[in-house]
C-alpha cells in the first residue's frame, strides 16, 4: 500500500523534491497550500508523513511550524537538507524588463532579495507557494508576471528561466523535518534528537540544562526560543543534539525532566546533515 506524504505546496515544489529524495518508494502525494492543511492532514489520517520545512541557512527558523508540531504533538522521524537554487521564471518571450511583478512566497523572496532590489521595476508579492505561482501564471496565461521557485517547477509548467540562481548564498540549505504521529523506535541509527523544554524563572536555569548535555557528551546543534502565547514574556525552548550513544541521550532526557518545568520529546531521528 502507498504510504501518504503530505507536503506544504503542490508537485514541483521544493517540499515535493524532498519527498522524491527521501523516500524511496512511489508514493501518493497531498498536496497542500499551508502548513496548517499539512498538519490536519496528518490529524484527520488523510497522510501517513509530512514534510514541513524548519529553518533555512539564510533566512532562520518557520517558528509556526515548531508550534506546529508541538502543539499536535507530532513526532519528528526524520529529516532532510536540501540546497535552494531559486530561478526566475515567467512564460517565454519575454525579457526582465518587461516584468511588472514577481509573486512567490515570503521565504523565497527573502533568500533572493539582494537580486531583487537591483530591479526597483519589479513589484513584490507574497504568494502562498512558489509552484503553485508558477501553475498559475501558465494556466491564466498572464503576462509581465514572474515566478520565482526551481529548475522542476519550471519544466512542469513550461516557463522560461529568465535569470537562473539568483539566490542570495549559494550555499542556501534549507532543512525539513519529516513528521508523523507515531515516533521511531530508538535504534542503532538514531543519533539526533529533538526536544522542547519550559525552565522556572531562575538565575543560570539555562546554564545547568547546557551544563547536563555537555556532562552526558550531547552535542547542541541548535537552540530555538518560542514566545508562550498563553503567557506573555515567557518562553519554550526548542533543542537538537546529536549523540554518539542513545544512553547518553536517555540519561540527559531524565535528568532534564526533572529540572525543567516542563519537559517533551519532540522525535529522534538520524542526523543528515551534509
Amino acid at each position: 500500500m502507498k504510504q501518504q506524504i503530505a507536503i506544504q505546496g503542490i508537485q514541483g515544489s521544493f517540499h515535493h523534491q524532498v519527498a522524491l529524495a527521501y523516500f524511496p518508494d512511489v508514493f501518493e502525494l497531498v498536496e497542500c497550500l499551508s502548513f496548517e492543511a499539512v498538519a490536519d492532514s496528518l490529524l484527520r489520517g488523510h497522510a501517513t508523513q509530512a514534510v514541513m520545512a524548519l529553518e533555512n541557512s539564510i533566512a532562520g527558523a518557520l517558528l509556526p511550524n515548531y508550534a506546529l508540531i508541538d502543539r499536535n504533538d507530532f513526532h519528528i522521524v526524520g529529516e532532510q537538507y536540501l540546497e535552494i537554487q531559486q530561478n526566475l521564471m515567467a512564460l517565454p518571450g519575454q525579457s526582465l524588463a518587461s516584468l511588472q511583478e514577481v509573486h512567490s512566497h515570503p521565504m523565497a523572496l527573502l533568500q533572493c532579495m539582494e537580486f531583487l532590489k537591483q530591479h526597483p521595476h519589479l513589484k513584490l508579492v507574497e504568494d502562498k507557494d512558489t509552484a503553485e505561482t508558477a501553475r498559475r501564471i501558465q494556466a491564466q496565461q498572464l503576462q509581465g508576471i514572474a515566478a520565482i521557485g526551481s529548475v522542476v517547477a519550471a519544466e512542469l509548467f513550461a516557463l522560461e528561466i529568465i535569470a537562473p540562481q539568483i539566490q542570495t548564498v549559494n550555499n542556501n540549505l534549507t532543512r525539513f523535518a519529516i513528521v508523523s504521529r507515531q515516533p521511531n523506535a530508538p535504534s542503532n541509527t538514531i543519533n539526533k534528537a529533538s526536544v522542547k523544554f519550559e525552565l522556572h524563572h531562575q538565575r543560570g536555569s539555562l546554564a545547568a540544562v547546557l551544563n547536563v548535555m555537555s556532562d552526558c557528551r550531547l552535542n547542541l546543534t541548535k537552540i530555538q526560543s518560542l514566545p508562550k502565547i498563553e503567557s506573555p514574556f515567557t518562553y519554550a525552548f526548542f533543542v537538537d543534539v546529536t549523540f554518539e550513544n542513545y544512553a547518553d541521550f536517555e540519561k540527559a532526557a531524565a535528568l532534564l525532566n526533572l529540572m525543567a518545568s516542563s519537559f517533551k520529546l519532540l522525535g529522534i531521528y538520524q542526523n543528515t546533515l551534509p
